[in-house]
């Protein structure tokens, strides 16, 4: 029997209830463990669980190499604060060993604390790390307080249409809606990773203007398969279902569009292609796995 892949979603902050927790994050965790190979085996063994105490590393993400995980799922919800050297490190070993990652983080500065993180932090384009010269306009105008990135692909709760760049990914296969967010991040493949690529576009509803969503960096002798992801809200339940709530500080009126959607397939298939992806198994279809 195959054993299922063992997956560890982590934040990035603190145990807080007025945050994005990792709680917040059990649509996801229960979607991934409910999965199963065609003889009903699991798939996936998940673990969830948000980082130790700000100001000591992270007694899991620090020796994450000399783990049994497979893959790390890390949402970078933090101020810049919520990895140290010791983290990263750890993280860094872990994909050298193999692993496979999936950061990702939010608008303007949320979660720089990855940006030290290799070619993958690399990828992480903020307001004030990783930036060029000239920082953008904001492209939402609804919330003037936030600055770039922060590319509106729609309301919390509604589905945005994406579109996977040619020559189809893997990971984009029967993709075509993702959860939108009104702020989204930056993410870019870094001129110094050759094996990353985008593969996946939005399409901004306040700009028209074309932003990316994921990029892949493609498994190498030396290091594991790993996605980059310009916002965490993409898996977060409130953006799967407003009903489930979030921090009192998102100001957003939401709508309740994916819960009854078929584009909640969509969704779906993005999610098990992610993680299939990086746990080093052949996708065929979203009915077989081999």
């Amino acid at each position: 029997m195959t054993q299922p892949i063992n997956i560890l979603l982590q934040t990035t902050i603190e145990p807080t209830e007025n945050d994005w927790h990792i709680g917040r994050f059990s649509m996801l965790r229960d979607y991934l463990a409910s999965l199963t190979t065609p003889d009903g085996a699991p798939l996936f063994r998940v673990t969830a669980r948000d980082r130790d105490p700000v100001g000591a590393s992270d007694s899991v993400l620090s020796s994450l190499d000399r783990s049994n995980y497979d893959e790390l799922w890390l949402f970078a919800v933090d101020v810049g604060n919520g990895l140290n050297d010791e983290d990263r490190a750890g993280i860094l070993r872990f994909r050298a060993r193999g692993g496979g990652i999936m950061i990702t983080r939010d608008h303007m500065d949320l979660g720089c604390s990855i940006c030290d993180l290799g070619v993958i932090g690399a990828a992480h384009v903020f307001h004030t790390h990783n930036a060029g010269p000239t920082i953008p306009p904001p492209d939402d105008k609804g919330t003037p307080q936030i600055g770039w990135p922060n590319f509106h692909s729609g309301a919390n709760g509604a589905a945005q249409r994406v579109e996977a760049v040619l020559p189809v990914h893997p990971v984009m296969r029967e993709v075509t809606f993702l959860p939108a967010h009104p702020h989204e991040g930056a993410v870019v493949a870094p001129a110094s990773a050759p094996h990353a690529r985008v593969i996946a576009t939005g399409q901004s509803l306040a700009s028209g203007q074309r932003f990316n969503i994921s990029i892949a960096f493609e498994r190498t002798e030396s290091e594991g398969p790993a996605i980059a992801e310009s916002t965490f809200h993409h898996f977060a339940d409130y953006n799967w279902d407003p009903r489930r709530g979030s921090p009192d500080f998102v100001s957003e009126t939401p709508v309740y569009e994916l819960p009854s959607s078929p584009a909640m397939a969509s969704v779906h298939n993005y999610v098990r292609n992610v993680a299939l992806w990086l746990g080093g198994r052949a996708l065929t279809s979203t009915s077989a796995v081999v």
